[in-house]
């Protein structure tokens, strides 16, 4: 069996829960101007870039162009700044920590841009922890999740192939790139995604402190087994 060489993460509501406040600022600002988000709407758009625009979308139901700079403004204060405050999901730091024991290649995969996910990365000293950091902003335009561009191109990073690599996400739409790259996927659901089907994972969980890497492994095994079988 290939042992595993290597791990791939999302970044939003996977390594840091900005989904969860993302989206209860959202709620408020659709509030404010009389207006309702519901969490199946707000869920289209989790873990890719371009499938829910909640700007477009106000304005749609609204009937009318928005200060769209005001409202920047108010989710700085209502969002960003309730970031700067969080710390990273349970049991993060401690599966990093692991993987940096065992010698593992560690990489990032983001619909988000480079100048959002290395600020975040930077601010908890975890830039230089990861060999490799893709973001939407190293595919081409309309390729980012659940496009699998993003994957391929952390694989090719770190010069691993999908068979020795695990990838963690948060997302739906996470959860089908890194299974159209060929990986096999954790998905590690927040507040908001748990409400998301995740069968198309092949593990799901709570927190990383449910990951344990040799289960992981043994688990990926059975799977290219069971895989192989059924050929």
């Amino acid at each position: 069996m290939v042992q595993i060489v290597a791990l791939i993460f999302d970044f939003d509501g996977t390594l840091l829960d900005t989904e969860t406040p993302e989206y209860h600022a959202w709620q408020q600002i659709y509030r404010e101007h009389g207006a309702s988000l519901t969490l199946a709407e707000w869920l289209e758009g989790v873990g890719t870039w371009y499938a829910f625009d909640p700007y477009t979308d106000l304005e749609c139901k609204l009937g009318h162009p928005l200060d769209r700079a005001a409202i920047q403004a108010r989710l700085k204060v209502l969002h960003h700044d309730v970031l700067l405050e969080m710390g990273l999901r349970d049991g993060v730091e401690g599966l990093l920590c692991e993987a940096h024991r065992r010698g593992l290649k560690l990489a990032v995969a983001s619909s988000s841009d480079h100048r959002w996910v290395d600020a975040h990365l930077a601010r908890y000293g975890l830039l230089e922890a990861f060999d490799a950091v893709l973001c939407r902003d190293d595919v081409p335009p309309g390729r980012s999740k659940p496009h699998p561009d993003l994957y391929l191109a952390a694989l090719n990073a770190l010069g691993v192939s999908a068979d020795a690599a695990i990838a963690f996400e948060d997302s739906l739409n996470g959860v089908r790139a890194a299974k159209a790259a060929g990986l096999f996927v954790v998905a590690v659901t927040n507040a908001v995604t748990q409400h998301l089907p995740m069968d198309e994972a092949d593990l799901v969980v709570r927190s990383f402190d449910e990951v344990d890497l040799d289960r992981l492994q043994a688990r990926r095994n059975a799977a290219s087994a069971y895989r192989d079988a059924s050929r």
